[in-house]
């Protein structure tokens, strides 16, 4: 019978403790630092303690544009325009990179085809990818097609703006990238 009560007693004062429990706030905060911020947050405005910090970093805090007529490191600029103009200039362009390292170039060109291009134009350019074959995308077209008369500077073009249903790769592959993509994708029209 004693141990009855002690059960009992042990019941009602954890009812007690769990009815009292707010659902909507957690009771205890174990790692304050993870629910209240500390430091600044991004693009926060000066306050009145910072009357020092703002006569000497004047702008620190806020995203100032880039100087006039900068690029960004890493980024090279492409003369020819989203147009069809501007893909029909860039067929004369040709490919700066060194044609003595051509043979690491393609195998570098055909790495990053098979992982950003063979999904759609397949291994072999012939336009049979695994989206196409599982008709997730149509029409999409054969290297060795007499009417795709591509040049070197028009797949660079198309890598750099995209085409139809093909998006821009601009993001994901960087200048020279794109060189070596376009050089193997001529590669594989000569062997078809």
């Amino acid at each position: 019978m004693n141990d009855f009560i002690k059960v009992g007693i042990a019941f009602v004062t954890v009812l007690l403790l769990a009815s009292c429990a707010d659902q909507n706030r957690p009771n205890y905060q174990y790692m304050p630092n993870m629910y209240e911020p500390v430091g600044y947050e991004t693009y926060q405005g000066f306050n009145e303690e910072d009357v020092t910090r703002i006569a000497l970093f004047k702008g620190v805090s806020e995203a100032m544009l880039p100087p006039d007529n900068t690029i960004p490191r890493g980024w090279m600029p492409y003369d020819f325009e989203n147009t069809m103009e501007g893909k029909e200039l860039s067929r004369s362009n040709t490919s700066p990179l060194d044609s003595l390292n051509s043979e690491a170039n393609l195998a570098k060109g055909k790495e990053l085809f098979d992982i950003y291009c063979a999904i759609c134009h397949g291994t072999k350019g012939d336009g049979q990818g695994t989206l196409v074959k599982r008709e997730k995308i149509l029409g999409v077209p054969n290297y060795a097609d007499a009417a795709r008369d591509i040049t070197v500077g028009s797949t660079y073009h198309v890598i750099y703006y995209g085409l139809n249903s093909m998006g821009s790769y601009a993001v994901q592959l960087n200048h020279e990238e794109r060189w070596q993509v376009a050089e193997y994708v001529m590669k594989l029209k000569q062997d078809l």
